[in-house]
């Protein structure tokens, strides 16, 4: 009984590990630490963290690997990691932590229709459950939509704990968030997003080439390590961007190098491999409430109404989506048993 809860269990730590490192980064951009600068630092903390523990465990049954998986592994770092990283970093920069975590809630519908295309997954139109899977995506589009275009009046913060000092009225939120920084912000993390579908989709394919999943996690950490140093030494040439000091930055590369990429990656490899991709994505919600009660009261972030009906109708069609592929399943393991069943009666009826 308990293995069969032990997925959920660990998407939630996933996704409460995945909270704190959004509010947590949030600050330190605030603060003012380049964002391509913080992405190699926290692939770097992640690779020195992770290669000793695969020597350890991994040393004596490490698998082979051909070129042909080096080269997928290396594509799916590139844009799962280094690609993916950036674009949150950039968006999250234009925007806020919550928007952030609220635009995630599409990777269910990007996964399910990277699945479709590469017939992984289906869609089964003249079913209920096919027709729920597109109601799902049509409110999707529209919380998408709703986050990026409208904002309306904004709610204003119960307490003044911030983690750091910084805009927290609406007269500066909307000089620091223009319409034109903000729909450029939200552009941004959908491309992310896309990104990281690409990583959950294809994940899954490459482990079968490469079943360790401890080697696996180390690898892509190490190849995204040098992808996002490449990318952060083009862009960011001042030396004092690179210097890392006693404040809430240091705190968030060490966070999400160890814990987020460390940690929540190799766990999320293990919930691929045990229920599928589109499992992992459908998991999102749990970091949306966690950041935005974060956001509101922690760092002061002001929350438009416009981006709480937007969180509404991208959950709504979040779970509409997870209804859809749940009754999928039970409609499918009833078929299965359905045909066991007859072919059971067959070979009675042989004997």
């Amino acid at each position: 009984m308990m293995d069969g809860k032990k997925p959920y269990l660990v998407v939630i730590l996933i996704q409460s590990i995945y909270a704190v490192t959004y509010i947590l980064s949030k600050a330190a951009f605030n603060g003012g630490m380049n964002c391509f600068v913080f992405t190699f630092y926290r692939q770097a903390i992640a690779t020195v963290f992770l290669v000793p523990v695969a020597v350890i465990f991994e040393r004596k049954r490490a698998p082979s690997l051909s070129f042909m998986a080096f080269c997928k592994i290396f594509m799916l770092s590139l844009f799962g990691i280094t690609l993916s990283l950036n674009l949150y970093g950039i968006g999250l920069v234009y925007t806020s932590a919550t928007l952030l975590v609220a635009t995630t809630n599409t990777l269910p519908v990007i996964t399910i229709l990277l699945a479709v295309l590469l017939r992984m997954e289906t869609v089964k139109l003249r079913t209920f459950s096919g027709k729920a899977k597109v109601v799902g995506i049509i409110l999707c589009m529209a919380g998408c939509a709703s986050l990026a275009i409208y904002k309306g009046p904004y709610l204003k913060p119960l307490i003044n704990t911030h983690l750091l000092e910084h805009h927290n009225n609406e007269e500066d939120l909307s000089v620091s968030h223009t319409t034109r920084t903000w729909v450029i912000g939200c552009f941004l993390l959908l491309l992310a997003n896309i990104a990281w579908a690409l990583r959950l989709v294809f994940q899954d394919r490459i482990l079968r080439d490469y079943p360790s999943k401890l080697l696996f996690t180390t690898l892509t950490c190490i190849l995204g390590c040098i992808q996002s140093l490449v990318v952060a030494f083009c862009i960011e040439r001042n030396p004092s961007q690179w210097q890392l000091h006693w404040d809430v930055g240091l705190l968030a590369v060490a966070y999400s190098g160890i814990v987020v990429t460390g940690v929540a990656y190799y766990l999320q490899t293990w919930c691929i491999e045990k229920k599928g991709p589109v499992f992992m994505a459908m998991s999102n919600p749990v970091s949306l409430i966690i950041t935005t009660f974060s956001s509101y009261f922690l760092l002061g972030e002001l929350i438009s109404l416009g981006s709480v009906l937007g969180e509404i109708l991208l959950v709504g069609g979040f779970y509409s989506v997870l209804w859809a592929k749940s009754k999928e399943q039970t409609d499918d393991n009833k078929d299965f048993t359905i045909e066991e069943g007859k072919d059971c009666l067959k070979v009675e009826e042989a004997t």
